[in-house]
């Protein structure tokens, strides 16, 4: 299990990956494989075997320039792969983005067979290539001649993304899960509607604060701006007009788009959530609201809401239709005017029902059982 250099195995706050990553491993064992895991020496996570390179979690490079953070992933996967190649090893399952694939497609034949779970949108779309992001078509192009290598997707929207040359090496996706017993369960919900995402056009918190804002609602906004998590810190580099954060799109959409919010109290900034706080947050919310702007691959804060019993209401894009039931768990809005309606509406919903959605379709167990599936699917492709 090869995960990224960034952040140690749980995270404090913020970790897509890492929290998947942090609930598959143990599962995976309970059903009886052995796991060695490719991490940071500050992961506590049990595994059967951890190794790292690099004892500190990498997390203040990662929006270096590509010079500067691109030996830091090439090290970290030569090192696993280094260690890979001399053990005795069924699968290896890979979670580093671009350099994962790029590395593992074409290592040598000493590697056992490959697993790339895709976690994000990694194809260049229209939008991208219209703000100037250069395509990184011709990379996957490459990548797709390479046949010792299978692909995972979150979500049946995100395999929708993938394009044709790689449809040959998709295996069926495999939804991320949580440990649902251990988010609180609360019927009685506070007088409060929340945000948990980091900010982000692509995430439309904007949209949030103005339904509150119009409807008179009581807003509390957590998430990381850039790389700050405290709000304190956030406020410092706002209050400095040299700061070096104005260069990064999440940190002028806070500037541009909520900081001015901020002033009556209605609508407030908690800064990166965790732990125990994290939780209270989740659960005591009336809703989570999710104006997704992007065709999101997958959303582990809803799950994480819904499992503590917290509707969601969210755009109708990407995966949400595959994990919101409109009327059941949360509602699905096609536009401002339906999103703002339905918030209205959450009281409607059973919180009941919100957890059921996750036991039933998002839990870690679940999870485990799917991947060991495609572990098997890719060794048998791998031998034929």
């Amino acid at each position: 299990m090869i995960a990224p250099p960034w952040l140690p195995i749980p995270p404090v706050g913020y970790g897509g990956i890492e929290n998947v990553v942090h609930t598959l491993v143990p599962n995976l064992r309970k059903l009886g494989a052995h796991v060695e895991l490719f991490t940071i020496g500050e992961t506590i996570l049990r595994s059967d075997k951890k190794h790292w390179l690099y004892k500190a979690n990498q997390t203040k490079y990662i929006h270096r320039p590509y010079y500067d953070v691109m030996p830091i992933l090439v090290a970290h996967q030569t090192y696993a792969l280094n260690i890979i190649k001399k053990g005795n090893f069924d699968i290896i399952h890979d979670h580093n983005p671009y350099i994962g694939p790029a590395m593992l497609a074409f290592a040598g034949e000493k590697l056992p067979p490959i697993l790339h779970t895709l976690h994000g949108p990694p194809f260049s779309t229209p939008d991208q290539l219209a703000l100037g992001i250069p395509s990184n078509l011709p990379m996957w192009q490459e990548l797709a001649q390479a046949d010792r290598i299978q692909y995972v997707n979150i979500s049946r929207a995100a395999r929708k993304l993938v394009p044709r040359l790689m449809h040959h090496l998709l295996l069926e996706p495999v939804y991320n899960g949580i440990e649902v017993s251990q988010f609180p369960f609360k019927k009685k919900k506070g007088d409060y509607f929340i945000t948990l995402a980091r900010f982000h056009p692509n995430k439309g918190q904007e949209l949030a604060v103005r339904a509150s804002k119009l409807d008179n609602h009581h807003l509390k906004m957590a998430g990381m701006v850039g790389e700050l998590t405290r709000p304190k810190q956030v406020m410092l580099e706002l209050a400095n007009p040299a700061s070096g954060y104005r260069s990064l799109i999440d940190f002028r959409y806070f500037s541009d788009h909520i900081f001015p919010e901020l002033e009556d109290g209605k609508i407030e900034y908690l800064g990166d959530l965790s732990g125990n706080t994290k939780l209270q947050f989740l659960s005591n919310a009336k809703a989570l609201l999710n104006p997704i702007q992007w065709e999101e691959p997958f959303g582990m804060a809803v799950i994480e809401a819904l499992a503590c019993g917290t509707p969601v209401v969210a755009m109708a894009r990407g995966s949400m239709p595959e994990i919101i039931t409109h009327g059941v768990n949360g509602f699905l809005a096609r536009n401002f005017r339906e999103f703002r309606e339905y918030i209205k509406k959450v009281g409607d919903i059973d919180p009941e029902a919100c957890r059921k959605s996750v036991e039933k379709k998002f839990s870690g167990h679940h999870m485990a059982k799917q991947y060991i599936a495609r572990y098997e699917s890719t060794i048998k492709l791998a031998h034929r």
